[in-house]
């Protein structure tokens, strides 16, 4: 492997993690980086820092694709979800929170609210602490108007956040206790679990059976789960528990190991506060072979019928 090779490789899990939290999707994060080597492999000068020009080299690149993006977005059918990332190739212990915390769904749901320029710069400054002289070159911008970039970021980053959320171990005992209730179909276990505005949000982009559509409040979602979840299991649709974007979760699967769902929980004040579905075949294939949801979603249907 030659010198060139070698740097990229070792900064390919930092170059996919920038790219995936711009971009929101695993494939084109994966797209972006791969054009990023094309670009390194092919520069007829030698950069005097491989990571600055590699990162400022995907950061463009993804504004770029987010921006053609986001007309596909808003014309989207039913909420936006980002396709499901279960584990960030990057650790940083010094970033460990930052990087954790700008990972999960309700983070990266609210950076849909900022331009591409705001969502690169505060995730180059916010989350993987570059400086500012780095940020600027990487998005062309001067350092004055990067700053006010951030700021307007943070603000909007600000106003959707919770104010409290839960320690890794309260989420984790609260999500086995989660997922066991609704094997269970338990109705009053379930509704314990959860947030009195307790919201279920499931992204099928049109191309599968909607979860639910706007389920919410603890006794509308509980009777909701109670009442799906075991039947699906009845035709054999099986959740394996799952850190889904650093949150608790679960990959359910059909009866032949296809990738049906993920199911994320957003877990805040020792209550289930979001339930996050993503359902549109098209942002699991990364996980594995895709389930046909509309021929389980039939089978649900007989089951419930003979049940009636």
């Amino acid at each position: 492997m030659d010198d060139k090779a070698e740097e990229f490789q070792e900064l390919r899990p930092l170059l996919f993690s920038l790219a995936y939290r711009i971009l929101g999707s695993v494939s084109e994060a994966e797209d972006a980086v791969q054009e990023t080597w094309l670009r390194f492999e092919t520069s007829p000068t030698e950069a005097r820092s491989a990571k600055a020009f590699l990162s400022a080299t995907v950061t463009r690149i993804s504004i770029d694709v987010l921006r053609s993006a986001r007309a596909r977005r808003e014309a989207y059918v039913g909420p936006w979800l980002p396709e499901p990332l279960l584990a960030d190739p990057y650790e940083d212990p010094e970033r460990a929170a930052e990087l954790a915390d700008s990972l999960s769904m309700a983070a990266m749901v609210l950076l849909e609210r900022l331009s591409p320029l705001e969502r690169a710069v505060f995730v180059l400054r916010e989350v993987f602490d570059f400086g500012f002289p780095e940020v600027s070159t990487a998005v062309g911008r001067s350092e004055a108007a990067c700053r006010q970039l951030v700021v307007r970021a943070r603000r909007h980053m600000a106003e959707g956040r919770p104010r409290f959320e839960a320690d890794r171990r309260e989420r984790e005992e609260l999500a086995s206790r989660f997922f066991d209730a609704l094997h269970e179909g338990d109705v009053d276990a379930l509704q314990e679990l959860l947030a009195a505005d307790v919201a279920v949000v499931g992204d099928g982009g049109g191309k599968a059976p909607q979860l639910a559509k706007a389920v919410m409040g603890a006794g509308n979602v509980a009777r909701l789960l109670a009442s799906v979840f075991p039947r699906m299991a009845a035709v054999g649709v099986v959740g394996e528990p799952h850190e889904v974007n650093g949150q608790p979760g679960a990959i359910f699967r059909d009866r032949e190991g296809k990738v049906l769902y993920a199911l994320v929980l957003d877990v805040v004040e020792g209550r289930v506060q979001t339930i996050r579905a993503v359902i549109n075949p098209e942002k699991l294939g990364h996980v594995g072979p895709v389930a046909d949801a509309w021929a389980i979603d039939r089978e649900v249907r007989r089951v419930r019928r003979v049940e009636e």
